[in-house]
């Protein structure tokens, strides 16, 4: 009876420690949805954003990405941004989709405008710009022409042999001497 009671209190142990684990990985995550003001922006390209992704401005996060949907008429991907209350961004504002670094994560940034009027819930950013996609650059740089010579045929040009006459250099004329007196 003792061991039935000791196995029961570390499996308690074991389920308290589980939950304690989730719960700070839940936190540290910051995946919870901001309280504040939705606002949307169309792109036609949103790759490498998710849901919970930043919302930044200036480096600091001020809200998250808490929808994504297609536009069925467009085709354009509409991205809902859940914007802290006490952040108010302009109408004239712009929304581009960034990376972190060369490999890191994808957000949204914000870059405020100069309008007096402000976003209200439901709003929508005109001024987007869609995420860049390195795999496409690079394989554009790639197939841009590289190594192809002017004539556009991709064949070397053909360099003279040394068994080959020499064409005549002209050889530059010489100034008359002048008298110093």
């Amino acid at each position: 009876m003792q061991k039935n009671l000791l196995e029961t209190l570390m499996g308690a142990v074991v389920l308290i420690v589980a939950v304690a684990f989730l719960m700070f990985a839940y936190e540290g995550s910051q995946l919870r949805v901001e309280e504040g003001y939705t606002v949307t922006a169309k792109f036609s390209n949103a790759s490498g954003i998710s849901l919970g992704s930043d919302v930044r401005i200036g480096g600091i996060k001020v809200g998250v990405i808490s929808g994504l949907n297609l536009d069925p008429k467009s085709y354009e991907a509409v991205v809902s941004l859940q914007i802290r209350k006490n952040t108010q961004i302009p109408t004239d504002s712009s929304a581009s989709i960034v990376s972190s670094g060369l490999l890191g994560e994808k957000y949204v940034q914000l870059t405020p405008g100069s309008d007096d009027k402000m976003l209200a819930e439901g709003g929508r950013i005109q001024f987007t710009q869609s995420a860049v996609n390195l795999e496409e650059m690079i394989g554009k740089f790639m197939f841009s022409g590289g190594g192809v010579d002017k004539n556009g045929s991709g064949k070397k040009p053909a360099t003279p042999t040394l068994d080959a006459p020499a064409a005549a250099a002209p050889t530059p004329a010489t100034p008359p001497a002048t008298a110093t007196p």
